[in-house]
């Protein structure tokens, strides 16, 4: 519920704003009033809370590759398919995302990133929600698991002139690399990577345990969706699985869709981890927002959409080939399957992921942006009901 301040707008930014609803953290039902994109008063009210949406900061979704059927990685992405894509984050919540490509060749790599900086330096609905992108690969294993749906024949070792060029074409704007580890040099690889501003994270891997170590003690800092993109059986003990969830200084992105990873795993890693150590991501494919039926993906090839929302390599269920469902489904299932408070499950997709790249996400005080969103979560199931980016409603159911 919201309602515009009768007082006119010098802008849309500058319109005061007011919505009603109770705090994700407390559940305290409160008036909160916007005003040129900041919040600037929050006051508690008598409404029966039963009545009202949750309010909670806007979501950060570290890992979205497309939506609605356009994928990052397209030789003819264009800045108007960046902002289609990045608009369409609203009605998930989202109100900060980074932009993902996967591995493929130079070539598109080189295409995508510098179509997605031409965006974000001169598209403001851009702007208001991408701060930054991902590199997922294309230094990653080429073994059948670790690799996921990756291209076999862009698998390659880490390359650090390569790496420069793609940094350069981004105009700087690279956030997170994700890697292996497993490559001769790769710790070498990992120190200047991360001596630039840029986070490196662990995927998509089947390196050893001193390869994992020293990979970390050169600087990685983040798993990406621990536990996808691994082999169908491992050796029991050590294992790559076991080495990340050991060591505190690795921060583990999860998605969890209900597809990805089984309830129990999901328990055991938050108990590893807690919710100082972990992220909600989606990893949601250009397949998200899409009916079920089969399609033609311009990165990894045929893809299926099943009726439940799964993404799966055609013809069979098991093999995933991507997500499809937004990071709210995430904030839902991990309260059911590792117990979380709601308070915590939203930190994991707003507030601590935001930390970990460095951009504003607030917390729901006097002061802070006003990037929110409100939801009603009812039996299991998150709705977003409206998102607010910087001030302004920009979705409302």
């Amino acid at each position: 519920q919201w309602f515009p301040d009768q007082q006119p707008a010098k802008s849309k930014f500058e319109m005061s704003t007011t919505i009603v609803g109770h705090r994700y953290d407390t559940g305290e039902s409160v008036e909160v009033t916007i005003s040129n994109g900041i919040i600037s008063a929050i006051q508690s009210i008598t409404e029966s809370e039963a009545t009202l949406p949750v309010i909670a900061p806007g979501f950060v979704d570290l890992q979205i590759n497309g939506y609605g059927g356009q994928e990052f990685n397209d030789l003819e992405l264009s800045v108007d398919d960046v902002r289609r894509v990045s608009v369409q984050m609203d009605v998930d919540g989202v109100t900060t995302y980074l932009p993902t490509l996967t591995s493929q060749s130079y070539e598109m790599m080189h295409h995508a990133f510098s179509v997605m900086n031409d965006a974000l330096s001169t598209d403001a609905d851009v702007q208001r929600r991408v701060t930054g992108f991902h590199m997922e690969g294309p230094y990653m294993s080429a073994e059948d698991g670790p690799r996921g749906a990756h291209p076999v024949q862009h698998m390659r070792p880490p390359d650090w002139d390569e790496f420069c060029r793609l940094q350069e074409a981004a105009g700087g704007n690279i956030k997170i690399l994700t890697m292996s580890p497993e490559y001769d040099g790769s710790a070498e690889f990992i120190t200047k990577v991360a001596n630039s501003g840029v986070l490196v994270s662990i995927g998509h891997t089947s390196a050893n345990s001193d390869q994992i170590k020293a990979a970390v003690d050169a600087g990685a800092r983040m798993s990406t969706h621990l536990g996808n993109g691994a082999h169908r059986q491992i050796r029991r003990h050590p294992n790559y699985l076991w080495d990340q969830l050991a060591d505190d200084r690795l921060v583990a992105s999860l998605i969890v869709d209900g597809h990805h990873l089984p309830a129990e795993v999901v328990k055991v890693f938050m108990r590893c981890k807690g919710v100082d150590g972990a992220v909600l991501v989606s990893d949601i494919t250009g397949m998200a927002g899409m009916p079920p039926g089969l399609y033609e993906n311009n990165s990894i090839g045929g893809v299926e959409v099943l009726d439940d929302g799964r993404l799966v390599v055609p013809g069979q269920r098991q093999l995933l080939a991507g997500a499809s469902l937004p990071i709210g489904v995430g904030i839902a299932k991990i309260m059911e399957y590792a117990g979380l408070s709601l308070k915590d499950a939203v930190e994991l997709a707003s507030m601590r992921p935001a930390a970990l790249i460095g951009c504003e996400c607030g917390a729901l005080q006097v002061g802070d942006p006003a990037d929110l969103c409100t939801f009603t979560l009812d039996n299991g199931t998150l709705e977003v009901q409206s998102t607010i980016n910087r001030g302004e409603i920009v979705f409302q159911r």
